[in-house]
């Protein structure tokens, strides 16, 4: 307890305290309580929630015994679960104390909920259905099951928040901020279970029946959480790609996050959703992923390039979709990494696609992609103005860039704007603040007022709007990894 502050340790024993309060009329013995329905329930909680640790331990058990046990012994059955359950931070010991407490309390208030809406009669209406004055049976029983299942997650929200006030100094809005929420929909669904365990309980079928209810539920949350983990696997992959593209072109930090963002911005415009909204998310993130292929003195070049150092450059797209063309669950964004260098009149690469060969998710990155680079401050000038952007895209729009794409863009910024670029110093001082050898990013050539040719933005150096790209290389490599 030392390691827990004093206010955190006074809310928790409290709490403990006042379950106590409320469970002891059980053990009284007029309280009549069944113990066998309650050892049963405890049990079948407590097996239920030894899994690994992580948010509040929901089973039907806890809403089947506030449906079928007095309050006191209602309180109860959530105990040894959480006395014996896993623990995933020190000190275990006041943990335990607090679920338990916790539980106990949210219990205890779900089963006092049900009694006072008139659920017991409504459920046990079956066995007395010859007395006219009890409505009982379904559906009558369903809104006392939702105002308990309601009031047990609403309590258990309620006293996790008010202890991330005492232990960690939250504000009360931070402490309680979504909990409600995120506590009615999965406590419904209990409660619909738990309400199917209490009939069965009472069925001729008997306990047995009953207690074979949390078993596809059991299944169906270890499948969720097994896809859960599955998903902040493939986040943290993209994540770390992105981070090492960061370390080693730090001169765009931040590119590839904006670049996601506005193929979003697109696509939404576009009518795409779902996976697919997702799929372009990630090909905007990870579009330059290729430049961990090309060597860093090129990245980092103070100078023009020469012929061969731009076809090294230009090779980052064939890098970037050997890197991805494993990771299965990236899709197409997969054909963007590769493709987002080409153009619609056929003058792009790596393979000189044109028109409707390039694939769709490669344009909207495309667009995106020349948006951000044109908007972004670069050591060599500042960030041009959002209409100033829209005006060159709009003019190259046909022949780099596809008019659908840029059109959506627009639509979307005039509808969502954009984040205005600090200010930046001119490009004169910016010359001098850079780091050596950062004044300037590799392909791109400044004019005499600073500014670069917009319409190759972070693709090929030394190319303008009107400029095309060495013929000879995609002609002579047939595909991905192929030979120069």
């Amino acid at each position: 307890m030392r390691a827990v502050p004093l206010a955190a340790r006074v809310y928790i024993l409290s709490a403990a305290l006042l379950a106590a309060v409320c469970a002891a009329p059980a053990l009284w013995p007029a309280a009549h309580v069944s113990w066998a329905t309650a050892a049963l329930l405890a049990a079948l909680h407590a097996v239920v929630v030894r899994r690994p640790p992580g948010s509040l331990p929901l089973s039907p058990a806890l809403l089947a015994g506030a449906f079928l046990l007095p309050a006191p012994a209602a309180a109860l059955v959530a105990v040894p679960g959480a006395l014996l359950g896993p623990v995933e931070r020190r000190p275990a010991g006041v943990r335990r104390l607090w679920r338990a407490a916790r539980l106990a309390l949210a219990g205890y208030a779900a089963s006092g909920a049900f009694a006072l809406c008139g659920g017991r009669e409504a459920l046990a209406a079956p066995a007395t259905a010859g007395a006219p004055d009890v409505p009982g049976g379904f559906p009558y029983v369903l809104v006392p099951a939702a105002v308990a299942a309601l009031v047990l997650g609403l309590t258990a929200a309620a006293l996790e928040g008010g202890v991330l006030i005492t232990a960690e100094d939250r504000s009360p809005r931070a402490a309680w901020r979504g909990r409600v929420l995120c506590s009615v929909v999965p406590h419904l669904a209990h409660g619909l279970a738990g309400l199917l365990m209490a009939a069965l309980w009472r069925s001729p079928y008997g306990p047995p029946a009953a207690l074979l209810v949390p078993v596809p539920m059991y299944v169906c949350a270890r499948a969720f959480a097994l896809c859960h983990q599955e998903r902040a696997a493939h986040q943290a992959t993209v994540r770390a790609l992105v981070q090492a593209v960061d370390i080693k072109d730090r001169y765009t930090r931040g590119h590839c996050e904006r670049v996601g963002r506005a193929s979003v911005m697109i696509a939404r415009e576009l009518g795409m959703g779902g996976d697919r909204l997702e799929a372009l998310r990630v090909a905007g993130v990870l579009h330059d992923v290729g430049k961990l292929g090309v060597p860093t003195r090129l990245l980092r070049k103070n100078g023009p390039l020469t012929p061969e150092e731009r076809r090294v450059i230009e090779l980052h797209p064939e890098y970037g979709h050997e890197m991805v063309r494993g990771i299965g669950f990236l899709g197409e964004a997969r054909e963007a990494v590769l493709h987002h260098h080409e153009r619609l009149d056929g003058s792009g690469y790596p393979y000189g696609l044109a028109g409707a060969e390039i694939p769709e998710s490669a344009r909207v990155v495309a667009v995106a992609d020349a948006f951000d680079a044109m908007t972004s401050t670069r050591a060599y000038r500042r960030a041009r103005p959002v209409p100033v952007a829209m005006e060159e895209l709009e003019r190259c729009a046909g022949a780099q860039f596809d008019p659908r794409m840029v059109g959506a863009l627009a639509r979307a910024l005039d509808r969502y704007g954009w984040p205005v670029p600090a200010p930046s110093p001119a490009p004169e001082e910016a010359r001098h603040l850079a780091p050596a050898g950062r004044e300037r990013a590799p392909g791109h050539s400044p004019d005499r007022r600073g500014n670069v040719p917009p319409a190759s933005p972070e693709t090929v150096p030394g190319r303008g709007p009107g400029g095309s790209r060495p013929r000879g290389l995609s002609a002579s490599r047939p595909g991905p990894g192929g030979g120069t």
